[in-house]
Protein backbone atom coordinates (compact mmCIF):
# COMPACT_ATOMS: atom_id res chain seq x y z
CA UNK A 1 0.00 0.00 0.00
CA UNK A 2 2.92 2.40 0.71
CA UNK A 3 4.36 1.89 -2.19
CA UNK A 4 1.11 2.59 -4.50
CA UNK A 5 0.74 5.78 -2.47
CA UNK A 6 4.38 7.16 -2.83
CA UNK A 7 3.93 6.12 -7.21
CA UNK A 8 0.96 7.88 -7.08
CA UNK A 9 2.47 10.78 -5.28
CA UNK A 10 5.42 10.82 -7.62
CA UNK A 11 2.97 10.84 -10.26
CA UNK A 12 1.57 13.95 -8.96
CA UNK A 13 4.60 15.61 -8.55
CA UNK A 14 5.79 14.66 -12.39
CA UNK A 15 2.60 16.17 -13.49
CA UNK A 16 2.39 19.17 -11.54
CA UNK A 17 6.36 19.66 -12.70
CA UNK A 18 5.61 18.84 -16.11
CA UNK A 19 2.55 21.89 -16.23
CA UNK A 20 4.24 24.38 -14.46
CA UNK A 21 7.31 23.89 -17.06
CA UNK A 22 4.97 23.12 -20.08
CA UNK A 23 4.38 26.99 -20.38
CA UNK A 24 8.23 28.20 -20.15
CA UNK A 25 9.04 25.09 -22.97
CA UNK A 26 5.81 26.69 -25.24
CA UNK A 27 7.34 30.47 -24.84
CA UNK A 28 10.75 29.15 -25.23
CA UNK A 29 9.46 27.56 -28.73
CA UNK A 30 8.15 31.14 -29.15
CA UNK A 31 10.95 33.31 -28.77
CA UNK A 32 12.63 31.11 -31.98
CA UNK A 33 9.87 31.96 -33.45
CA UNK A 34 9.37 35.96 -32.63
CA UNK A 35 10.57 38.32 -35.06
CA UNK A 36 14.16 39.77 -34.57
CA UNK A 37 14.75 43.41 -34.93
CA UNK A 38 18.49 44.99 -35.86
CA UNK A 39 19.71 48.76 -36.79
CA UNK A 40 20.08 49.09 -40.61
CA UNK A 41 23.78 49.45 -40.31
CA UNK A 42 24.00 45.53 -39.19
CA UNK A 43 21.58 44.31 -41.68
CA UNK A 44 23.20 45.45 -44.91
CA UNK A 45 25.61 43.56 -46.36
CA UNK A 46 25.82 44.44 -49.75
CA UNK A 47 28.60 47.46 -50.96
CA UNK A 48 26.04 49.36 -52.82
CA UNK A 49 23.60 49.79 -50.06
CA UNK A 50 25.73 50.20 -47.51
CA UNK A 51 27.49 53.02 -49.47
CA UNK A 52 23.89 54.38 -50.10
CA UNK A 53 22.95 54.48 -45.90
CA UNK A 54 25.59 56.66 -45.67
CA UNK A 55 25.65 58.32 -48.38
CA UNK A 56 21.67 59.00 -47.46
CA UNK A 57 22.83 59.50 -43.95
CA UNK A 58 25.36 62.24 -45.38
CA UNK A 59 22.33 64.07 -47.59
CA UNK A 60 20.12 64.39 -44.75
CA UNK A 61 22.47 65.87 -42.62
CA UNK A 62 23.53 68.29 -45.27
CA UNK A 63 19.99 69.24 -46.28
CA UNK A 64 18.87 69.63 -42.91
CA UNK A 65 22.04 72.29 -42.22
CA UNK A 66 20.88 74.29 -45.30
CA UNK A 67 17.42 74.67 -44.16
CA UNK A 68 18.07 74.93 -40.11
CA UNK A 69 18.24 78.52 -39.74
CA UNK A 70 15.39 79.76 -41.42
CA UNK A 71 13.43 76.83 -40.27
CA UNK A 72 13.50 75.03 -36.80
CA UNK A 73 16.55 77.25 -35.78
CA UNK A 74 15.29 79.94 -35.10
CA UNK A 75 14.03 81.21 -31.34
CA UNK A 76 15.35 79.50 -28.14
CA UNK A 77 16.94 77.38 -29.60
CA UNK A 78 19.28 78.54 -32.41
CA UNK A 79 21.74 75.69 -31.99
CA UNK A 80 19.86 72.59 -33.75
CA UNK A 81 22.59 70.13 -34.49
CA UNK A 82 21.15 66.42 -36.57
CA UNK A 83 22.98 63.65 -34.52
CA UNK A 84 22.09 60.42 -35.86
CA UNK A 85 19.71 59.22 -38.20
CA UNK A 86 18.54 55.38 -37.25
CA UNK A 87 16.52 52.97 -38.12
CA UNK A 88 15.20 49.13 -36.51
CA UNK A 89 14.95 46.59 -39.48
CA UNK A 90 13.35 42.90 -39.42
CA UNK A 91 16.51 40.58 -40.02
CA UNK A 92 14.92 38.41 -41.88
CA UNK A 93 12.49 40.19 -44.08
CA UNK A 94 13.83 43.46 -44.47
CA UNK A 95 10.87 45.03 -43.45
CA UNK A 96 11.29 49.07 -41.16
CA UNK A 97 10.29 48.78 -38.10
CA UNK A 98 11.04 52.17 -37.27
CA UNK A 99 13.20 55.49 -38.18
CA UNK A 100 14.16 57.90 -35.78
CA UNK A 101 16.41 61.17 -36.42
CA UNK A 102 17.17 62.28 -33.08
CA UNK A 103 18.25 66.27 -32.80
CA UNK A 104 20.00 68.17 -29.86
CA UNK A 105 20.38 71.36 -29.13
CA UNK A 106 20.77 73.96 -26.28
CA UNK A 107 20.18 77.78 -25.06
CA UNK A 108 22.41 79.45 -22.79
CA UNK A 109 22.02 82.64 -20.74
CA UNK A 110 24.82 84.84 -19.25
CA UNK A 111 23.50 85.49 -15.42
CA UNK A 112 24.95 89.71 -15.39
CA UNK A 113 25.39 89.55 -11.93
CA UNK A 114 27.69 86.82 -11.33
CA UNK A 115 28.79 85.93 -15.13
CA UNK A 116 27.38 82.35 -14.54
CA UNK A 117 26.12 80.79 -17.54
CA UNK A 118 22.80 78.94 -16.97
CA UNK A 119 22.47 76.41 -20.06
CA UNK A 120 19.51 74.25 -20.97
CA UNK A 121 19.91 71.31 -23.08
CA UNK A 122 16.93 69.94 -25.31
CA UNK A 123 16.77 66.31 -27.25
CA UNK A 124 14.48 65.59 -30.05
CA UNK A 125 13.25 62.19 -31.19
CA UNK A 126 11.82 62.46 -34.15
CA UNK A 127 10.06 59.32 -35.93
CA UNK A 128 10.00 59.14 -40.01
CA UNK A 129 6.54 58.89 -41.16
CA UNK A 130 7.26 55.40 -42.59
CA UNK A 131 4.55 53.81 -44.29
CA UNK A 132 3.47 50.18 -42.64
CA UNK A 133 5.84 46.88 -44.46
CA UNK A 134 8.49 49.29 -46.13
CA UNK A 135 11.48 47.80 -46.57
CA UNK A 136 15.23 49.26 -46.56
CA UNK A 137 15.65 48.21 -50.49
CA UNK A 138 12.33 50.46 -51.19
CA UNK A 139 13.74 53.28 -48.38
CA UNK A 140 16.58 53.50 -49.88
CA UNK A 141 15.64 53.96 -53.19
CA UNK A 142 13.33 56.35 -52.23
CA UNK A 143 15.98 58.93 -50.75
CA UNK A 144 18.63 58.23 -53.33
CA UNK A 145 20.38 61.62 -54.63
CA UNK A 146 21.47 64.80 -53.16
CA UNK A 147 17.58 65.48 -51.26
CA UNK A 148 16.52 62.76 -49.30
CA UNK A 149 15.12 65.09 -46.82
CA UNK A 150 12.45 66.29 -49.23
CA UNK A 151 11.97 62.68 -51.02
CA UNK A 152 8.34 61.26 -50.67
CA UNK A 153 8.70 57.85 -48.29
CA UNK A 154 7.67 54.51 -50.25
CA UNK A 155 3.84 54.31 -49.78
CA UNK A 156 3.23 57.42 -48.22
CA UNK A 157 3.28 61.29 -49.83
CA UNK A 158 4.98 62.50 -46.92
CA UNK A 159 8.97 63.56 -46.45
CA UNK A 160 11.05 63.35 -43.68
CA UNK A 161 10.89 67.21 -44.14
CA UNK A 162 7.42 66.51 -43.09
CA UNK A 163 7.96 64.40 -40.38
CA UNK A 164 10.17 66.73 -38.97
CA UNK A 165 7.67 69.77 -38.94
CA UNK A 166 5.38 68.15 -36.55
CA UNK A 167 8.57 67.24 -34.06
CA UNK A 168 11.18 70.19 -34.34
Amino acid sequence: MRMRKSNVLLHATMMLTMSIAAPSVAAAGNVAQATEYVEVGSYLIDDAQINAWYEMQYHLRENFDEICGDTFCEGDYSNIYALRFRCSVEQSSGVIGRCVWVFAASNEEVDAATGKIQVTPKVWRCRSPLAPKTTVSALLGALSGEQPLYAKLPGTSVSIYDGLIDCL
